[in-house]
């Protein structure tokens, strides 16, 4: 609830002594200017307050008493501190019709003297004492019930924030950003310079521009209710400061250098563009390398061609306990609210051993390019050791592996789910699934797979007819991998949601596209963005370009909490472990079944794509099996003879 507005010493405005609130809201304003344009206070009460929240608009009447009395607030404090003829105008008024006659210009001018009356936003007011009730509801609605929290929510969507609410358009949510942009200050709150920009393209103007990062002992907190904030932008829109940018750093080395190079940021930009065509790695080592540099820029002071082995050293510090003003939740790289670490589904930002040690390998390797290029003399990396991890028995982690029952109960639920009218996505999944469980697919192979990259084995017969399908799978390596008549069943039926022929047909072209692919688009800018409309097709938008490996792992994440919640045939133990499981868990699930049904371990690594035949025998279980029940039968003889020698 609102704080109660503070009330007022007993004014006197037309021989009546009453107690006025003194501290009256925009709302409040808006009201009494409807009243002095003859609107019936019922009409008023409707419109601008909610008779739960405001017991004044519980009654016309009550409204009425409301209005009136606010009305003599404000007349006495213009009254008291108004241009010397605004006085003398009400006084002549009260004079001549025992109440004071305004206009719409002396109303104004008596609003703008009595802001002494204006109550000042809290965080802690519930919305409905400044918004309309109508707004308010939906707001409330969504768990939105002070200004404090609407900000939050705002910072927290971004510009699209209002999408999400029923009934909230583009002109209204502007309005209300408007709004609590002017009252900042009154706050102590910030609005992101991003919630109320134009957009091109999906992208806020705001932000689509060059952000020049300084040290922190430059950062100026501005107001004293604003906090000391880190200005942090991704590499691609990152600017530093030129004493900082490595133009004449200490490690430069001066003999030709084989790129061209001014400053620090061109030379890791010239690294990156080494892995354009791995965007995997891309992605990974950009994430690394722009880290390290907003660190070594706003928190060490210093650019990258300056440091030394200490400055490494406390790099490899500062990742086992990251600042908090790094950390943050998942936000688009062209918001504000963008920082170099996101916070783990735990809740924490703290990276794991592995993860540090990553990190520190990588840009070991990229200084040691540099050094290769001429750009730097030396590689100070070298000097630091890895941090110490531990030695995992197994590298991959192959418990989220379905067990057979769990995994033929899937299998069915699947098949019964894609035959019911209007399960386009059921049949999408079915076939994602299916790819990676009988086929070992991962999820980035499904996402990028091609029907015209499957084909009818030369090895198969009518009777056990076999296809198979070419993928790329790691490192660029081309492999390929068998398809089973369960997925292909399933491709059929996905493709025929799609309106597109799967089959050959006699005289057309082989079918091209995606083999897993939306089947409706919405119809926002930001999904016409990212898909191709089907050329000539006069039904639903089709996608040409296919899920995303991400989108991917949603929507299947998406259909097995569905199945967890709803599936009869499942107990408890495969509840939990069908909520554990991912997209990745079915390639596990392949490799486990295939092995444990007696299926070579060099067929599976060849299927699986793996480099080494060790990585592969991870998935045979006989040995840990065996370990287990000899040690198992020992326990029980000891037991059992206790005085044994």
């Amino acid at each position: 609830m609102a704080e109660r507005r503070p009330r007022s010493e007993k004014t006197v405005a037309s021989g009546e002594t009453v107690d006025i609130p003194r501290g009256f809201t925009t709302k409040d304003f808006t009201a009494l200017r409807a009243y002095m344009q003859r609107i019936q206070p019922a009409i008023i009460a409707r419109t601008y307050y909610d008779p739960d929240e405001d017991p004044h608009a519980a009654t016309p009447g009550a409204m009425e008493r409301y209005l009136t009395g606010m009305l003599d607030t404000l007349v006495q404090l213009a009254l008291a501190h108004g241009s010397t003829a605004l006085p003398e105008h009400l006084r002549a008024s009260i004079r001549q019709h025992g109440q004071p006659k305004l206009t719409a210009v002396t109303f104004r001018m008596v609003t703008e003297a009595a802001q002494l009356a204006a109550a000042a936003p809290h965080p802690d007011h519930a919305i409905g004492a400044w918004l309309r009730p109508r707004l308010a509801r939906r707001l409330t609605g969504e768990g939105i019930a002070t200004l404090g929290e609407l900000v939050a929510f705002c910072n927290r969507r971004g510009p699209s924030w209002w999408r999400s609410i029923p009934r909230i358009g583009r002109g209204r949510a502007r309005a209300i950003v408007s709004w609590l942009c002017k009252q900042q200050a009154s706050l102590q709150l910030t609005v992101e310079i991003d919630i109320d920009s134009e957009e091109r393209d999906g992208v806020p103007l705001a932000t689509d521009e060059v952000v020049e990062v300084v040290p922190e002992s430059h950062i100026d907190g501005g107001a004293s209710w604003e906090k000391k904030r880190l200005t942090l932008a991704p590499l691609e829109r990152l600017s530093v400061p030129h004493a900082l940018s490595g133009a004449h750093g200490e490690n430069r080395l001066s003999a030709f250098c084989y790129i061209q190079a001014n400053h620090d940021l061109d030379a890791v930009r010239a690294y990156l563009n080494r892995f354009r065509d791995q965007p995997k790695t891309l992605r990974a080592y950009t994430k690394e390398l722009e880290r390290f540099l907003l660190w070594a820029v706003v928190l060490r002071g210093k650019a990258l061609s300056d440091l030394r082995v200490d400055d490494c050293e406390a790099y490899k510090e500062f990742l086992k306990k990251t600042d908090p003003r790094f950390v943050g939740e998942r936000f688009a790289r062209h918001s504000p609210r963008w920082r170099p670490f996101a916070v783990t589904a735990d809740g924490s930002a703290v990276l794991s051993a592995d993860s540090q040690r990553y990190a520190i390998r990588v840009l070991r390797g990229a200084f040691a390019w540099l050094v290769d290029v001429r750009y730097l003399a030396g590689n100070p990396w070298r000097a630091v050791n890895d941090p110490v991890v531990i030695k995992r028995a197994s590298a991959m982690k192959i418990e989220c592996a379905l067990p057979a029952d769990l995994w033929h109960k899937l299998r069915n639920e699947l098949d019964v789910r894609s035959k019911e009218a209007g399960a386009t996505q059921w049949r999408a999944v079915r076939a994602a699934i299916l790819l990676m469980g009988d086929s070992g697919l991962r999820r980035e192979e499904v996402a990028k797979a091609r029907r015209e990259d499957l084909s009818p084995s030369f090895y198969g017969t009518l009777e056990r007819p076999v296809w198979e399908l070419t993928v790329v799978g790691k490192r660029l390596r081309e492999r390929i991998v068998p398809v089973s008549p369960a997925t292909l069943d399933a491709l059929h039926a996905h493709w025929a949601d799609r309106r597109k022929s799967f089959d050959v047909v006699d005289g057309d072209s082989a079918p091209s596209g995606p083999l897993v692919a939306p089947v409706i688009i919405p119809w926002t800018d930001a999904a016409r963005r990212r898909h191709r409309k089907a050329e000539g097709c006069d039904a639903l938008p089709v996608s040409e370009a296919g899920y995303t490996a991400d989108a991917l792992n949603r929507l299947i994440g998406r259909m097995l909490n569905e199945l967890v919640e709803t599936m009869d045939a499942l107990d408890l133990g495969d509840r939990m472990r069908l909520g554990r499981a991912n997209a990745h868990a079915f390639r596990h699930t392949f490799g486990t079944q295939s092995v444990a049904d007696e299926v070579p371990v060099d067929v599976v690594q060849k299927v699986l794509g793996h480099a080494s035949l060790q990585t592969t025998t991870i998935y045979v279980q006989a040995e840990k099996q065996r370990v287990l029940e000899e040690l198992a039968g020992y326990y029980a003889r000891l037991a059992s003879n206790p005085t044994r020698p």
